[in-house]
């Protein structure tokens, strides 16, 4: 124990020993020490020479510092020591007194005991292990040692930890422990775990990750918040950056929707801490990330209706226009409000009507035209207010009218300032960089929009007094001729060459002047310097879309001549190649990466990502057009003229196919539908038929039971002449069976009411069936049934006469039982109970009465029913013969049908034929399937800008 106190004290007895002897000795004593005494003690002293003796701790000690690890589970303190002193010896802390050379070998070092370390996989899984300990003095020098390892073996560590059995949720426990050194240390660990592997961002994020970062930068004050709000966002920008699932994620998990109270600014913005600059830059960069223009269009649109639904927008919006913001978040709120109005209609609208709080307002978008123009403002301000105004107008053709609009004579007003006066006093003024920006800006708004180039044609600029008016176009070119800076002409060429691509009405204006066809000649036949090089380039490539887009409408500058001159004048081989320096330039591929301008240097910005790609898809079909001779040319044009008169043909033809097809199949479903209700029907009337014959079968029932009554009734009467006292319950059981008589006659007219029914159902569904064509053998069948039905209508008309007469005869039978039994009883019988018997019979007798009157309206309601079947047996007719009628339509039809097949087999020869001619004269021909692909991913094309 003397010995460790002298260790650690500095005192030494006697001669010094050196510190790797000391070290040796120690690691002695922790391998033999049976005492955990002495073993900690031990380890406390490696502890505090780890600093110093970094190797030598390394070398000799590190292997004895994992057994205790992994053997003295149960004492935390001996833990933690052994713990710190891994951290010591692996941990490259930067100190500022050391030098460069000094650092890089402690970074070796770190890396050399890391590799030592990891070499057993086991390690990592035990100290995965160690972190599942509440006890402070083991979990944080834990947390500090892994993070540590991931700092250097980054990927390696990663791979442990991922298939180690619940390695990430452990971890993510750390931010829920209510030690606030632990979490937030714990945030730095997930910060290194989660850097370039998308699979542990994954199982972060699913973790319950967002919820719980969203819930501590909320409760250390949002923007507001210190050091852990900024680690909170970091981690926050691993886990999105580049990372779909967890994007859609957070997007659905309606995480933007908590991201609006960020942007909350007061009216005094003035004196920001640097802490609030930091965590506001990547609140604004955690926006960005949802809607990057990299992302699938489709997360992005959905992004960017979420924000402005929930009205993040309108909060960016809110920071651009305010007071006092520090610049370089003002810049970074405009490259966001940027990203966030990119390609969506809806927030481009909104941003149209945003106005700054000026007297009197004005729209946002001039006050950040005015920015952009200013040469004073910052460099990198006035990138973000052009990429803004870029975005603005990407696939927005409603705000590109507008800006073209404030250009136009008819809509200037003298009393404000436009974006369009803006940008040409950008576009004429002396600073070289406002030139560019305004050219590339006022590219943007004719981007893919012939409209607004034929619109901008008609802009005149008034240069001086008591001279006549110049248009835009020719102004331009009057500065181009002047030999201005490299990057003012640059700018100039590139909104040259977008205004006059894909609009021969321009290519007319821009040839109409006889000096700028001399100049451009002149331009690329000259040896410049390096820097010449691209304005040369850039000639070329006007010159070469005066070429291809020609209509051949003004006599001295028609294609043929055109290329006549190149030819003499420059060369063709030495035009091509000075087309194909644009391509070649460095700041070409820089520039065509992303759409935002990055650029380190104003002089560096010659590019637009938008021109770029104009450059990709002319550069080839101008070369292929100046290499063409005129005969070809001609040729071509034929074959072109030929092909698409044979193209419209066939396109008609194939049209009256599709209409002819679309009528056969909505005949085929009519005819499905009537079949489909013909089964109903028939189904319908198979059910009615079986309620029939259970209705005949009671009814039959019901007969037999009358008639057995009946027989016991005059049995009854028979010995009732000879008794008096019998003579009322005979009376009585007349009146029951006149009851039971009138209750069957009930039934009777109920099952009749079904009956007509059932007929009116069959009238209606024989209505129905006229519509559509229906088989003849189905119409004989219903026929058939229908008839069957009428029979048995009758036989039970039929029946109920017979009924009719047997109440007759059982009411006559009554009158005689009554008069053979008056006479006998005028002994025992006083005045008063004939007088009820001859009221009781009275009535009996006008009940009869009425029976025999309802009896009669069955009769008529009979002779009804026969009616409508007659009906609907010509309705039947008149089906069949509607029937015919069509079949014999369809029949024309496919004779039509086939006589178009033979034209299109006779057009399918031609085209083949005339085919064989063009490959002959050495033509390329692109086959009917390419053609239709490119029809289809045309007409695909149209829809989508139907639908932006």
């Amino acid at each position: 124990m003397n010995f460790f106190r002298g260790v650690i004290s500095g005192q030494a007895a006697g001669p010094q020993p050196s510190g790797a002897e000391t070290i040796q000795k120690l690691c002695d004593r922790v391998a033999s020490s049976t005492l955990l005494e002495d073993r900690r003690d031990a380890v406390r002293a490696l502890k505090s020479l780890s600093k110093k003796y970094r190797m030598e701790v390394g070398t000799q000690a590190m292997d004895h510092l994992i057994n205790i690890l992994q053997t003295d589970r149960s004492d935390s303190e001996i833990l933690g020591y052994a713990l710190d002193t891994l951290y010591n010896v692996i941990c490259n802390d930067e100190e500022e007194e050391q030098d460069e050379n000094a650092q890089k070998q402690a970074d070796d070092l770190g890396l050399q005991f890391t590799d030592t370390f990891v070499q057993d996989p086991e390690h990592v899984t035990l100290l995965l292990t160690l972190l599942e300990e509440f006890d402070f003095h083991v979990r944080w020098p834990g947390v500090k040692l892994l993070t540590a390892l991931l700092k250097n073996q980054g990927p390696q560590i990663q791979g442990i930890i991922l298939v180690s059995p619940m390695g990430v949720s452990r971890l993510m426990d750390l931010l829920a422990d209510s030690r606030e050194v632990i979490r937030n240390d714990g945030l730095l660990l997930l910060q290194q775990l989660t850097k370039s592997n998308a699979a542990i961002q994954k199982i972060v994020a699913f973790e319950n990750a967002f919820e719980r970062l969203l819930d501590i930068i909320t409760e250390e004050g949002s923007s507001d918040g210190g050091i852990v709000v900024e680690d909170c966002l970091l981690l926050l920008l691993n886990l999105l950056k580049n990372n779909s699932s967890n994007q859609n994620f957070f997007k659905e998990g309606s995480y933007i929707q908590r991201m609006k109270p960020w942007f909350e600014v007061g009216d005094d913005n003035s004196g920001w801490s640097a802490q609030k600059v930091t965590n506001l830059h990547l609140m604004l960069q955690l926006v960005r990330v949802m809607v990057s223009p990299v992302n699938s269009p489709g997360a992005t649109a959905s992004c960017q209706k979420s924000m402005f639904q929930c009205g993040l927008l309108q909060q960016l919006c809110t920071i651009l226009m305010a007071t006092g913001v520090p610049a370089d978040i003002l810049t970074e709120t405009i490259n966001t409000v940027s990203e966030v109005i990119r390609g969506s209609q809806v927030n481009q609208d909104y941003f149209a009507s945003v106005n700054a709080p000026s007297n009197p307002p004005r729209p946002a978008i001039v006050v950040l035209l005015m920015s952009m123009v200013n040469e004073r403002q910052p460099f990198v301000l006035r990138c973000a207010v052009l990429y803004c105004f870029q975005c603005f107008l990407y696939k927005n053709q409603k705000g590109q009218g507008e800006i073209v609009a404030t250009l136009l004579p008819s809509t200037i007003d003298a009393n404000s300032i436009s974006a369009g006066q803006l940008l040409c006093g950008g576009l004429f003024s002396a600073d070289s960089l406002s030139n560019w920006c305004a050219a590339v800006a006022l590219a943007h708004a004719l981007q893919d929009n012939l409209t607004q180039k034929e619109q901008l044609l008609r802009v005149q600029l008034a240069t001086s007094l008591g001279k006549p008016p110049v248009s835009l176009l020719q102004q331009c070119t009057n500065i181009l001729s002047q030999g201005s800076k490299v990057q003012t002409r640059v700018g100039l060429l590139m909104l040259l060459c977008t205004w006059i691509s894909n609009c021969p009405i321009a290519v007319t204006h821009f040839l109409h002047n006889q000096e700028n066809v001399p100049f451009l000649t002149a331009q690329i036949s000259e040896n410049l310097g390096e820097d010449e090089r691209l304005v040369q380039g850039l000639c070329a490539l006007l010159l070469g879309i005066c070429i291809y887009y020609n209509d051949n409408s003004l006599e001295n500058y028609t294609k043929e001549k055109l290329k006549q001159l190149i030819e003499k004048r420059i060369g063709k081989e030495n035009f091509v190649e000075k087309l194909c320096f644009i391509t070649k330039h460095e700041l070409y591929s820089r520039a065509a990466q992303k759409p935002q301008p990055v650029f380190p240097s104003p002089e560096q910005m010659l590019f637009d990502h938008e021109f770029t790609k104009l450059v990709k898809e002319l550069e080839g079909v101008i070369t292929k057009a100046v290499h063409k001779s005129s005969e070809e040319e001609k040729k071509e044009e034929e074959v072109k003229k030929t092909l698409e008169q044979h193209d419209n043909i066939v396109t008609q033809y194939k049209e009256l196919i599709r209409e002819q097809d679309a009528q056969l199949q909505e005949l085929k479903e009519q005819v499905a539908c009537m079949t489909s209700q013909n089964e109903q029907l028939q189904a319908t009337i198979t059910q009615q038929q079986s309620q029939i014959l259970q209705h005949k079968d009671q009814y039959n029932i019901l007969k037999l039971k009358l008639a057995k009554e009946n027989q016991g009734q005059s049995n009854s009467q028979g010995d009732g002449s000879q008794v008096n006292g019998l003579q009322t319950e005979e009376l009585t059981q007349l009146r029951e069976e006149v009851e039971e008589l009138r209750k069957q006659h009930s039934l009777l007219q109920t099952q009749l009411g079904d009956k007509d029914a059932l007929i009116s159902s069959l009238k209606s569904g024989a209505a129905q069936t006229a519509e559509g064509p229906a088989g003849g053998s189905d119409d004989t069948e219903l026929l058939q049934e229908l008839e069957a039905l009428r029979s048995q209508v009758q036989s039970q008309s039929t029946e109920i006469g017979q009924l009719k007469m047997e109440r007759q005869d059982l009411l006559r039978r009554a009158e005689v039982g009554c008069s053979d039994t008056l006479p006998s009883s005028d002994s025992s019988l006083d005045a008063a109970k004939m007088a009820e018997l001859e009221s009781r019979l009275g009535a009996q007798t006008s009940e009869m009465e009425r029976l025999k009157a309802e009896v009669k309206n069955l009769s008529e309601s009979r002779a009804e029913l026969e009616k409508r079947l007659d009906s609907t047996t010509s309705t039947v007719a008149i089906l069949q013969t509607e029937k015919e009628k069509l079949q014999t339509d369809v029949q024309e039809s496919k004779k039509e049908q086939d006589d178009l097949l033979m034209l299109l087999a006779d057009q399918d020869q031609k085209i083949t034929n005339l085919k064989k001619r063009l490959k002959e004269l050495g033509e390329t021909v692109e086959d009917e399937d390419d053609l239709d692909t490119r029809d289809q991913t045309d007409d695909d094309d149209e829809e989508d800008e139907d639908e932006d």
